[in-house]
């Protein structure tokens, strides 16, 4: 018989018999029993694992990655599920590499998940100090989810001098310093991470965002002309088209919208935005911003009352 295949019995025995040993140990009470996924506490995990760390690890590993390929819209509504596994794997076996950044990937679907995201990251780093990718990672959830560009600064200064660094990091922190998040920084670092994604659908997630960028970027070139429209004529446009009217038109064509669609004035906030969007992007912005408004202000009310006894 093959000797590789031998050997793969024995390594599918061992990681079988591992994760049973450790399903033995655990508590009966479980999520499993109202039809989730039982995922141990990490500690747990590691007190049951008899010897067995890298096995189990491996076994949830695969578990995270089972989700994300099975998942055919969105594997980010998985992300608190995600962030469970690859933390007892990180736990388990801390010195594995690219679970801390497939965890920063896909745990993007709330702030609480971008957090947990984080605070992986940061396990990451303390294991692997020479790796400027998960550096790069931390400062990206920082400045384009959580609005945070002085962290963000600090992670990517973090990976300034470490070997395979990007050349334009000095210069991408040395503009957060001065400005804080823009339209080109946020290009930047998304083109980074389409180049280095090594997952199809995380190289899929990031083209979508590169495009809302650049269709802020042409939303942005038509406030510039609704300005000039508003100085000639003392009022405002009532469509995006009226920049094309008359015998001076400001504008002799609108810019492509990215997928088809048109421009056209939001009834709300009167802004120009795309169809397919239908709002406006800007950095800090992610789908679910509904969430991010109600963590804000959770946040400002529990700061109110200790602000109020200090006065």
């Amino acid at each position: 018989m093959n000797v590789r295949f031998v050997g793969q019995l024995v390594a599918a025995a061992l990681l079988s018999s591992g994760v049973l040993l450790v399903h033995a140990r655990m508590p009966a009470s479980t999520g499993a029993q109202h039809g989730e996924m039982f995922i141990p506490a990490p500690q747990a995990a590691r007190v049951a694992s008899l010897g067995f760390q890298a096995l189990v690890a491996d076994y949830y590993w695969l578990e995270a990655v089972q989700i994300v390929g099975a998942s055919e819209r969105d594997p980010t509504r998985h992300g608190a599920t995600l962030g469970r596994l690859v933390d007892v794997v990180t736990t388990l076996d801390p010195w594995v590499d690219h679970p801390y950044r497939f965890a920063a990937v896909w745990m993007t679907d709330s702030e609480k998940s971008v957090r947990e995201a984080d605070r992986l990251l940061e396990r990451g780093i303390a294991h692997h100090p020479d790796d400027w990718r998960n550096r790069f990672y931390l400062g990206f959830n920082h400045l384009y989810y959580l609005d945070e560009a002085e962290l963000a600064a600090d992670a990517f200064e973090g990976a300034i001098r470490l070997p395979g660094a990007p050349v334009y990091l000095k210069r991408l922190v040395a503009r957060l310093r001065a400005q804080g998040g823009d339209l080109d920084v946020a290009a930047t670092l998304l083109e980074e991470l389409w180049r280095n994604s090594e997952q199809p659908e995380a190289k899929a997630e990031y083209q979508k965002a590169l495009e809302e960028v650049e269709t802020e970027r042409r939303a942005r070139f038509l406030d510039a002309a609704r300005e000039e429209y508003r100085r000639r004529h003392g009022t405002d446009i009532t469509a995006v088209t009226d920049l094309l009217q008359g015998p001076n038109p400001v504008l002799k064509r609108l810019p492509p919208e990215l997928h088809d669609g048109e421009w056209v004035l939001d009834p709300k906030s009167g802004a120009i935005v795309s169809s397919h969007y239908q709002r406006r992007y800007r950095v800090g912005n992610w789908q679910s911003d509904a969430d991010r408004k109600r963590w804000r202000q959770r946040q400002e009310q529990a700061q109110q009352p200790s602000e109020e006894g200090s006065s």
